[in-house]
């Protein structure tokens, strides 16, 4: 970054704990909001914003609640060129939307809940911290609801308009944004075994995970509802972009951690869910296949013959029984593939269980059991699941206004209740109208919520990153995954803490300290020791 090299920079080590037992899986979420605004009083087109301009006034505002959270983001390890396949792009090949390594001037927060709140490709992004359970997963996403929606109150406030953020994947008419999921996986797994094995997952997957959509096609050039908002913007196997030709399997060499250790999986094909166990099963299940896969246990070839059509044929079936040919000729249905995938999680729990915490074999049997469930569901009557699943909440509150009101699937009201299903806001928002009336099953409370929107999680390296931002925010500079960059006064340098491994910084290790410490000198003094 710019201020370090002006001033020069040393490095300080990162916090040592004593060695703990490997959770099951490091993950988090990040999503990037669909934005509108809508003309204020005397306001004429020309004084309209730019998407990006926008979503820079949005994340200010939310900014302004806590003066003295460093706008600054450290790219020093980021490197979004570098290939899994053991290359890099240049530069200057590169697609823009590529050169995630710079904010070209854009507002960047890191959040005192450990979560980074940015501009990315002209929206507002809310990446969540690092967790180690689904269940943690879906506090600190919602809790992004929640920053996004105080986030736009107080845009339209400061701008006089009405900004309105939404929790979906794409305009309708040919755009989408992303929804990633992240998941840290040992470097040692060998990533063509990653490709063969995962892909048919993620292919099958939206039968469970789907968001619901109104359209068929990038531009909704056919009429008719689907199961996810982003199946049909994938057009390759594998690949490195994440905006164009879009690829199932992302090979972006990034970890974020210790690469020699680490590789993270940046998965980019899942829908921005608000039913809170469509986002558990989301990250809850394919954490579990990726466990098998790390560990040779998948058993079972189930390569599809053309995953990209398949990805789009699963989509389009309501009925979730359409037939998907796989590489040896052999028929299944996505539900057929994702119960092939859970026996197997299921056979791998069994081997694994005695080396995990009593929470993580908890959490993994609630999972196998709602897994189980859903799909029971969906070969029985797939409506059952309406307060369960997105896409089928969706599809019965679109049937409801169809059969009310003789709607075709050409009718703008439906894409217009598309869209207002996933506003943030819980005034206009459709689905907060279900949770409301008892009609959306939860999984955490409001003040868990609440709690997550301020607050880091326990059991990994963001505790250390919440809480410095939140104690000693005028001495961050700037922050990133894997370090924080301080300004102490009595260093003639600013001070790089890595943070190399998700694990450390943790509360247990560095509770005591940061609250002993009443600045940052007294903090380095303390991590020196």
């Amino acid at each position: 970054m710019a201020e370090a090299s002006r001033r020069g920079e040393s490095t300080t080590s990162g916090p040592d704990p004593a060695e703990v037992p490997r959770p099951t899986r490091v993950m988090g979420l990040e999503t990037e909001y669909g934005i509108s605004a809508l003309p204020g009083p005397h306001r004429g087109a020309e004084e309209e914003l730019h998407p990006m301009q926008l979503s820079n006034h949005v994340v200010k505002a939310y900014g302004q609640l806590a003066p003295g959270q460093p706008a600054g983001w450290d790219y020093e390890t980021e490197t979004p060129l570098r290939d899994i396949r053991g290359y890099d792009i240049s530069r200057s090949t590169a697609h823009p939307d590529q050169l995630t390594d710079t904010d070209l001037g854009m507002a960047n927060l890191i959040l005192t809940n450990g979560a980074r709140l940015y501009v990315d490709h002209a929206h507002p992004e809310y990446s969540g911290p690092e967790v180690t359970s689904a269940l943690d997963v879906v506090r600190w996403d919602k809790a992004g609801d929640v920053v996004a929606a105080i986030a736009a109150r107080r845009a339209s406030q400061s701008l006089g308009r009405s900004v309105r953020l939404y929790k979906n994947n794409t305009d309708g008419k040919g755009a989408s944004y992303g929804t990633h999921e992240n998941y840290l996986l040992d470097r040692a797994t060998p990533f063509d075994r990653v490709v063969t094995q995962f892909t048919a997952f993620l292919v099958s997957r939206a039968v469970v995970t789907g968001a619901g959509r109104v359209g068929i096609g990038q531009a909704s050039q056919q009429a008719g509802f689907q199961l996810s908002q982003r199946a049909d913007f994938f057009e390759a196997e594998v690949g490195l972009e994440t905006t164009l030709n879009r690829p199932i399997i992302n090979t972006r060499d990034e970890p974020h951690a210790d690469a020699t250790r680490h590789r993270r999986l940046h998965v980019i094909t899942g829908d921005a869910n608000l039913s809170e166990i469509s986002t558990y099963l989301k990250v809850g299940t394919a954490s579990w296949v990726l466990r098998v896969i790390e560990a040779g246990q998948l058993g079972a070839d189930l390569r599809l013959e053309s995953p990209v059509a398949a990805m789009r044929a699963v989509s389009h079936d309501v009925g979730c029984a359409a037939p998907l040919t796989l590489a040896d000729g052999r028929r299944f249905s996505a539900v057929d593939l994702q119960e092939a995938y859970l026996e197997a999680c299921r056979r791998h729990l069994e081997r694994v269980a005695g080396s995990l915490s009593e929470p993580a074999v908890s959490e993994a049997k609630d999972v196998f059991t709602r897994w189980q469930e859903v799909l029971d569901a969906l070969r029985a009557d797939p409506f059952v699941l309406a307060d369960q699943l997105d896409w089928v909440a969706k599809l019965q509150l679109m049937e409801s206004y169809r059969a009310r009101d003789g709607l075709g699937w050409d009718a703008p009201k439906l894409a217009l209740i598309d869209l207002q299903y996933a506003d943030v806001d819980p005034a206009r928002s459709l689905y907060a109208a279900l949770v409301a009336k008892g009609k959306m099953q939860r999984l955490v409370g409001d003040d868990e919520v609440e709690a997550a929107r301020t607050t880091p999680p326990e059991d990994t390296r963001a505790w250390f990153r919440g809480r410095v931002v939140e104690l000693f925010g005028d001495a961050v500079v700037a922050a990133s995954w894997d370090s924080v960059i301080f300004d102490v006064p009595d260093r003639p340098a600013l001070q790089r803490v890595p943070l190399l491994d998700p694990l450390r910084g943790t509360r247990a290790h560095l509770g005591q300290v940061l609250e002993s410490c009443a600045d940052v000198t007294e903090l380095f003094a303390a991590l020196g020791r």
